[in-house]
């Protein structure tokens, strides 16, 4: 979908929200709509047109990128709140929509009382809706943001010995996908040894992988993703060593069951929270529920966390295009975790699971 089609989607919105204009701010959204990748801009999205807000940093990449775009640029020394007075000052727009999600209270009231004129309705969560649907493009970006983690986990995995350090790991994984193509990693990588897998936002540490797991289960969490042309790929994989404990290995094969699973209740009309229930359900008949700290899993896209969410608290129901992860983990604290995940489209008739690297309790064994 071109950047046109998107901005007349939210256009075709101003009159069910009862406002003649709208102002985004969030750099993620502009993006969306604009297909501007600079930062401090904002959109006056009208029924007329739109106008894009910068600064003369990004007269020629505007030139590029948004071609059929109205600019109004500011000086030096004119903030971009400035501008926008200015700009609302001269068109005959008096209700604006902003995206009250983006604003602190301080910003928000010096716009308000500059603009005493206009009508401000707050919104939430408008442009991030459009966003939940992906098109063509957007999908196959997104399919190459996986195959670019997967090439670089399959990569660096025969590398891992005891002698590495969880940050090294990490380090390997973003040095692997940015030689593939992506920009980086969509996130910071999650590289978890032995008992640090219990933590389900870890951050690596500087300790030898031999060192982590001595004494304890010998297991290794990795949890990553690519970013390509600005959309984000969230994997993760657990391995274990010969010879884990049966508790690990029954642990393992729930979280399985329960993942695979819940995908295989995904499909356009199914509630978002049903697909969490089912692998909570899984999780419960092998007496491991209360282990399962976190919600399923989220939508990906400009972000690595999107809507719709994926917990038992959503409120979404799925639809084709959408671009959800599954990542159900349990975790035992001082011990180890196991969590895995996979990125999936939601399809006309169900879904496709868009990664493909083997997850078997087999398949993760750790070779040194």
């Amino acid at each position: 979908m071109s950047s046109e089609a998107r901005l007349d989607r939210l256009a075709q919105q101003l009159a069910s929200l009862e406002v003649d204009a709208f102002l985004v701010t969030d750099e993620t959204n502009v993006r969306y709509l604009s297909g501007f990748t600079g930062d401090s801009s904002s959109l006056l999205i009208t029924s007329a047109g739109t106008t894009v807000l910068s600064d003369g940093r990004y007269e020629t990449q505007l030139a590029q990128q948004c071609p059929k775009l109205a600019t109004a640029i500011r000086p030096p020394d004119q903030t971009l709140v400035e501008l926008t007075v200015e700009v609302l000052a001269a068109s005959p727009q008096r209700r604006v929509a902003i995206e009250a999600h983006h604003w602190t209270l301080a910003g928000f009231g010096k716009l308000r009382q500059a603009c005493d004129s206009v009508q401000w309705s707050e919104t939430t969560g408008v442009v991030e809706e459009l966003r939940m649907i992906k098109d063509a493009n957007e999908i196959a970006i997104t399919r190459r943001a996986v195959e670019i983690a997967q090439r670089a986990f399959a990569s660096v995995r025969p590398m891992l010995t005891d002698a590495m350090t969880e940050r090294s790991v990490a380090h390997e994984l973003e040095a692997k996908m940015r030689s593939l193509g992506a920009e980086g990693c969509s996130f910071a990588p999650i590289v978890a040894a032995g008992p640090a897998g219990a933590l389900p936002h870890y951050r690596p540490s500087d300790l030898k992988l031999g060192d982590r797991t001595m004494g304890g289960e010998p297991t290794l969490l990795i949890d990553w993703g690519a970013k390509y042309e600005g959309y984000a790929s969230d994997l993760t994989r657990t391995l274990h060593r010969p010879g884990a404990s049966d508790r690990y290995r029954r642990a393992y094969e729930a979280v399985l069951e329960a993942q695979l699973a819940a995908i295989g209740t995904i499909g356009p009309g199914v509630k978002a929270s049903a697909v969490d229930a089912v692998a909570r359900g899984v999780l419960a008949r092998h007496g491991m529920v209360d282990a399962f700290k976190h919600g399923l899993g989220h939508g990906t896209g400009l972000q690595i966390h999107e809507s719709p969410r994926m917990s038992a608290s959503s409120t979404e129901t799925l639809a084709a295009g959408m671009i959800i992860t599954v990542e159900p983990g349990v975790y035992f604290a001082g011990e180890f975790g196991v969590r895995i995940e996979d990125d999936i489209l939601v399809t006309d008739s169900g879904c496709e699971v868009l990664s493909d690297l083997p997850k078997g309790l087999e398949d993760s064994v750790w070779l040194l």
